[in-house]
């Protein structure tokens, strides 16, 4: 297994990055948040998982251990593969993902794409004694005011990592901020991926 990549980051797309490792560049599916803090030409390690299928090697790059073993717990639930288990961790962090399955909050994985209601009652009943209690203070209280400031800083980031002017990526920001109020007057955590494709579709229009 593959436990981590260290190397510089050659490229950086929307959902993959790759790192040079002994002049080989091995291609990593991320998440919006762990490309955010990735730069072309910039030293990066990445926690990594590799998911083998009979015709394909592809591996999963996190930010740190802790991101790679919930994902790996993740897949430990029926009908939770690789694709529905990343999507989970860009649209909440660990914690976040402990904290909803702890106390049975069914709409903060139903913000999850391909998440439905029936799904998340299975999902919080198969993990419920899997993922363990919450590691960080005050979660609950604290949620709506970070998921505020977190989706902003995750999508302006990643947009200037992908080579967008600072503006370019301020005005693209702005262009989805109501996506991400209709989110969060919902309750739920803004979808950053879903909100980062339709940022680069309106910077496409723009070009």
């Amino acid at each position: 297994m593959i436990a981590f990549l260290s190397g510089p980051v050659a490229a950086l797309s929307p959902a993959t990055a790759v790192i040079e490792v002994g002049g080989v560049g091995m291609a990593v599916q991320c998440a919006p948040r762990t490309l955010a803090d990735l730069r072309i030409g910039q030293q990066a390690r990445l926690a990594t998982s590799l998911v083998v299928r009979e015709d394909s090697l592809t591996l999963y790059g996190f930010a740190d251990d802790d991101e790679r073993q919930v994902f790996e717990l993740l897949q430990t639930a029926s009908g939770v593969g690789p694709r529905l288990a990343q999507a989970m961790l860009a649209t909440h962090s660990p914690d976040a993902l402990r904290q909803a399955v702890s106390t049975g909050d069914e709409k903060a994985l139903m913000a999850v794409s391909g998440i439905g209601k029936k799904g998340a009652q299975k999902l919080l009943l198969e993990l419920k004694d899997r993922l363990g209690a919450p590691r960080g203070a005050h979660i609950g209280q604290q949620a709506p005011a970070a998921a505020v400031a977190d989706w902003r800083e995750q999508l302006q980031a990643a947009l200037i990592g992908l080579g967008y002017a600072a503006r370019e990526a301020d005005d693209a920001v702005s262009a989805v901020a109501p996506q991400a109020e209709a989110a969060l007057a919902d309750g739920v955590r803004p979808p950053v991926p879903q909100l980062l494709r339709a940022a680069l579709q309106t910077l496409n229009r723009t070009r």
